[in-house]
Parts: C-alpha cells; sequence; structure tokens
C-alpha cells in the first residue's frame, strides 16, 4: 500500500524573512503563492506545480519535504506500525492535518492531507 499521494512543500528555514522574501521573490523571479509573514512564512510558486517553497522563520524550522496522503492519522498508523517514529502526534494547521518525523539520516519529512479544504 502505497501511502504517499504526491508533493506538499518544500520548507527552508531562515533567520530573516524580508531578505529571504527579497531573494526567491525578487532575485530568482519567483511569484509569491502565499505570505502569511504574520506567521513567520511566505510560499513562493515554481511553474505551474501545486508544490511550493515556503521559507519559515519560525523559532526551530528545520528543513523539510512534506507529501500528501488521504488521511494523516491512517498514515501516521500505518507508518508508525513500520516502525517509523515521529516528532509528534499529528496537529492542525489552516488546509487539514500534518505530521512529521526524519528518515534514518535524520532528514525532516511531513505528512498532510487537505481535510479542511
Amino acid at each position: 500500500m502505497n501511502v504517499i499521494n504526491n508533493y506538499d512543500n518544500f520548507f527552508l528555514p531562515t533567520e530573516n524573512l524580508e531578505e529571504a522574501k527579497e531573494f526567491y521573490n525578487i532575485t530568482l523571479g519567483l511569484d509569491i503563492k502565499f505570505d502569511f509573514a504574520d506567521k513567520g512564512m511566505t510560499a513562493f510558486k515554481i511553474g505551474n506545480n501545486e508544490p511550493a517553497i515556503i521559507v519559515s522563520a519560525v523559532e526551530n524550522a528545520k528543513p523539510a519535504i512534506w507529501f500528501t496522503v488521504d488521511d494523516v492519522q491512517k498514515a501516521f498508523q500505518t507508518l508508525k506500525s513500520k516502525g517509523v517514529t515521529f516528532l509528534s502526534e499529528p496537529f492542525d494547521i489552516m488546509t487539514g492535518l500534518a505530521v512529521e518525523f526524519t528518515d534514518p539520516s535524520g532528514n525532516r519529512l511531513g505528512l498532510t492531507d487537505y481535510s479542511k479544504s
């Protein structure tokens, strides 16, 4: 059973959100997909793809790749039964549920669904 459907977003930490916004928007020429500067995040479109690069000034932000799943709770249980160690229980985000874990090399990965869409 394949749990993961597709890429969701690519998260990159920044210490200076305004500087990062200028780099991705002005220097690289990427359009802003959404700007939640009040929450410490801005997303940039990559062509016509749904996944975005999200720069985050949130405290303790780490680089991460998130994937979409049909149901975060089910995917969480399935992967947990296969030995995946999660960083938390599933949590609410604006569009649904999400949860993060690391691969054996310590890379941060996440799952999200769009259950609030």
